[in-house]
């Protein structure tokens, strides 16, 4: 392994140089030993015509075979087509013997040219899987031992990449198709996945790659749920579309991704739906920057708009989002002109500017405060972006006359037991009055849950917990939550909007609901770990249950009545449900706006209560402000009565 090592360490042209004359000795070898074997007489080695042929025949092969490309192929990765040029090389050095002993008059024996081929095909093609055997078995062993869940294409793919690598040794292959089980892949066994515990123990083994890009993820769930009670990490390699485009690579592995604990398949979009309201318009996107209104962006972009106008509060979120999309551009060869503009949604006379200048069509209201917390702590500017945000926005564009209007709502719009919810029901109720007043823009809102990976999602959190050793943190054991994947939710929006009439209630097909628990524990035993417990004191993290925050749901609802029929996507429903008149409306907002201006949280307390959007608070009122004056006042009243 010492000369391999340093065969291997030598300039690629030297290695060239060397395989040369290797396989020129080897040619002459076979040769000579075809002669002995068919003539059995050593006299042969003086007759000069041989020596002749010999001299002849030596470059013209080697010739041949550097044409095929045998030396351009690197001998660790050897594949089919180096042993295909070696096998027409050797044919074309039998048949260029043949014809130079013939014209040469070298009296050869007719038996011997094919006793010539079988020799260099064992000396040229077998010394080559020699060395690729000692190379890949000595270098094998390096590294932490892993299995690799998938013996199919990536699978292989993702051996050959991790034997190089040094840091992990593949010792085992498991697949669940019978046909694969018993073969041997570049010295690696495939078993059978009833067996993956005892292979586990065997080695000692913390980490199985899962192989299977293409797999559903009705069928990755499958498999996650059988290595989930081996507390093994499970890594994965990128998806296929990320592998076909050469943006990752087989070894690029990483931790399991969410979504597909979830186990529910994206249904493909609907090319006719994304492109409606998209394809040459000019599309405008309001908190661009966010996790919902970036991937937005990124869909919009695809479907090659006229120009897209991005308009974010963020500073920094603006320029993230602005660069982005102009490298998606430029790699895509996209002719789309992207316009980053900084402001609010509070302040119309910008927005409507904005929608007028560039003269937009289609917008998406993604800009909102979402997180219910927060919200709850500042009450006054969660009504004011919230609620005034999409009334001034929705003014603004039947102003610029703009074709259709899409706001992204949310699942705690429906019975909300928090503020933020009920502000983005009221933000439903604006566009739905909106839209009987009017005839100039087109309403429609669209309601989700949550969507994995974004910004105050606990998946991150739970990650970042798990990383740093526990506890991980679950508000409450009966929690359950709603779950989409960012691009599918974007995706949904763009053909729901396209389906709106005008003040449409959509709701996204969400699929069942997550038990929060239950998926803090999956991804602690898929990260390696045992969950910690009275029953298990043993294990390695432990799940702690703070309590529900402020206005916070243990479960969330999508639709407030039974009214509810079918759409032409298989995804997307809508809802018949309340609305109110603009000329009752807007009296509401009136008296809102103007409790907002005084921050008199008791009146936005009540107007929110007596509105009709279900609001039903669990907790008192929790604004930082409020508390802290109230606080205040209690200290002042009894420093007073001390005094007197």
């Amino acid at each position: 392994m010492e000369f391999l090592q340093i065969l291997f360490g030598m300039k690629r042209a030297h290695k060239r140089i060397v395989s040369l004359v290797v396989d020129a000795l080897f040619l002459c070898l076979a040769f000579w030993a075809a002669l002995l074997v068919r003539i059995d007489d050593f006299v042969v080695l003086a007759n000069t015509h041989y020596w002749l042929l010999l001299l002849t025949v030596v470059p013209v092969s080697l010739v041949a075979f550097a044409k095929l490309g045998l030396y351009r192929a690197v001998l660790r990765y050897m594949g089919s087509q180096a042993l295909t040029a070696i096998a027409i090389g050797v044919l074309l050095s039998t048949v260029s013997l043949v014809l130079f002993a013939f014209y040469l008059d070298a009296q050869l024996p007719r038996t011997v040219p094919i006793i010539y081929a079988a020799f260099s095909l064992v000396l040229i093609g077998g010394s080559r899987a020699i060395v690729r055997s000692m190379v890949g078995s000595g270098m094998t062993r390096i590294g932490e031992p892993v299995i690799i869940y998938g013996a199919g294409v990536s699978g292989r793919q993702l051996l050959t990449s991790l034997v190089q690598s040094h840091e992990y040794h593949p010792f085992a292959f498991v697949d669940d198709d019978i046909s694969l089980q018993g073969n041997v892949i570049q010295g690696v066994h495939v078993h059978s996945p009833s067996i993956i515990k005892k292979l586990i123990t065997q080695k000692s083994v913390n980490k199985v790659l899962l192989a299977m890009p293409s797999a559903t993820r009705a069928k990755r769930q499958e498999i996650l749920a059988r290595l989930e009670p081996l507390a093994v990490q499970v890594l994965t390699i990128p998806a296929m579309s990320d592998l076909v485009n050469g943006t990752k690579l087989y070894s690029d592995i990483k931790e399991v991704e969410i979504d597909d604990l979830l186990g529910r398949d994206a249904v493909n979009p609907r090319e006719d739906l994304l492109s409606s309201n998209i394809k040459d318009k000019v599309v405008m996107v309001t908190g661009a920057g966010g996790s919902i209104g970036s991937e937005l962006c990124r869909q919009i972009l695809k479907q090659s708009p006229k120009k897209l106008v991005l308009f974010e509060l963020s500073e920094f979120a603006l320029y993230a989002i602005d660069r982005e999309l102009n490298a998606i551009a430029k790699e895509l060869g996209l002719n789309v002109r992207i316009l980053p503009m900084m402001g609010s949604v509070q302040r119309e006379n910008r927005v409507q500017a904005i929608m007028e200048s560039f003269g937009v069509q289609t917008v998406y209201h993604a800009a909102a405060y979402k997180h219910v917390p927060l919200v709850e702590h500042n009450v006054v500017e969660g009504v004011r972006n919230n609620v005034f945000g999409t009334l001034y926005t929705a003014r603004a564009a039947i102003a610029a006359k703009v074709d259709t209007f899409v706001l992204v709502s949310t699942d705690k719009a429906v019975r909300p037991t928090n503020v933020m919810g009920t502000t983005k029901r009221m933000a439903e109720l604006v566009l739905q009055a909106l839209s009987r007043e009017q005839n100039t823009t087109r309403f429609c809102m669209v309601r989700f849950g949550n969507v994995l990976g974004s910004s105050g999602s606990v998946v991150p959190l739970f990650r970042t917990q798990i990383a740093n050793g526990g506890p991980v943190t679950v508000t409450h054991p009966e929690i359950t939550r709603f779950f989409m994947t960012i691009p599918e939710a974007s995706q949904l929006v763009i053909q729901a909007g396209a389906m709106g009439k005008g003040g449409d209630v959509f709701v996204l097909d969400m699929g069942k609901s997550v038990k929060i628990v239950d998926l803090a524990k999956k991804m602690i035993r898929l990260s390696g770990f045992e969950v910690r417990s009275e029953k298990h004191p043993e294990g390695d993290i432990a799940i702690e249950f703070s309590g529900l925050r402020p206005g916070e749901k243990l479960y969330e609802e999508l639709l407030i009545g039974d009214d509810v029929t079918g759409t032409e996507h298989e995804r997307i429903m809508t809802a018949n449900e309340l609305f109110l008149s603009w000329s009752e409306y807007s009296l509401i907002l009136d008296r809102l706006d103007q409790a907002c201006h005084v921050f008199n949280h008791e009146a936005i307390r009540d107007i929110l209560l007596k509105t009709p959007t279900g609001f039903a608070p669990t907790d008192g009122i929790c604004d930082l402000v409020y508390q802290q004056k109230a606080k205040n006042t209690d200290a002042a009243k009894k420093v007073i009565n001390l005094v007197s």
